[in-house]
């Protein structure tokens, strides 16, 4: 009787499944306090900006998206992605590059918002025909548009996820799910008029320039100490 000596490797979600419950409680409790203390930060700036306000500059990407309340789905699942790849990193070294990597993409925004205040043009839409988006316009007000940190947040969420699926053997249809699911999100912003194109792109440059920072740091230092 033969035994063998190679054991099948876990299927993908089972491999991301086992990371889940690792620092339960650091992840459990840090996500939300993160959370709490940036819509802290946010409103304040909101509120309190150092400099007039700048009115975002309409281009031909905002005429050919128009506005489609059915996007307000897409917008507010950003809370749930955000929540997925702290979920599935394997350890605290990663989780502290992560965090650390996601605080200074906030904070650059709200830095930026403080000292270059910018909000959307007003559009000629009667909300009150759309109770979900007017909830949304009446929660969070048009400032603090450029860069979008909503944008920002997503492409740095899509980056790690698309790392960690790859880690985990995740087949093609997966990663290609993440990516229309960031990809959503992002059109939600100038679908909903939460935003305007310029903010967009520049959420996109500066959450992707904040992932390839992250993952080009936990490379090297993952590679230090092997």
């Amino acid at each position: 009787m033969t035994t063998s000596l190679h054991q099948e490797p876990l299927p993908w979600y089972r491999q991301a499944a086992r990371l889940v419950p690792l620092d339960l409680g650091l992840k459990s409790i840090g996500i939300p306090v993160f959370i709490a203390v940036f819509f802290a930060a946010y409103f304040y700036v909101l509120k309190n900006p150092a400099y007039p306000v700048t009115v975002m500059p309409i281009t031909l990407l905002d005429r050919l998206i128009g506005f489609q309340p059915m996007a307000l789905p897409l917008y507010v699942s950003l809370w749930v992605y955000v929540s997925l790849p702290p979920a599935f990193l394997a350890n605290r070294r990663e989780l502290y590059v992560y965090a650390l990597a996601m605080a200074g993409t906030c904070l650059t925004g709200l830095i930026i918002f403080y000292f270059w205040p910018t909000t959307v043009p007003v559009a000629n839409i009667d909300w009150a025909l759309y109770p979900g988006v007017d909830f949304l316009k009446n929660m969070d007000a048009s400032g603090n548009a450029c860069p979008s940190l909503h944008v920002a947040t997503a492409a740095f969420s899509g980056f790690w996820m698309h790392h960690l699926l790859r880690r985990f053997g995740a087949p093609l249809w997966v990663r290609l799910f993440n990516a229309l699911w960031c990809t959503g999100i992002v059109y939600s912003t100038v679908a909903t008029r939460q935003h305007v194109a310029v903010d967009m792109w520049a959420g996109l440059a500066l959450g992707a320039f904040a992932a390839w920072w992250a993952l080009r740091h936990l490379q090297r230092s993952g590679a230090r100490h092997d």
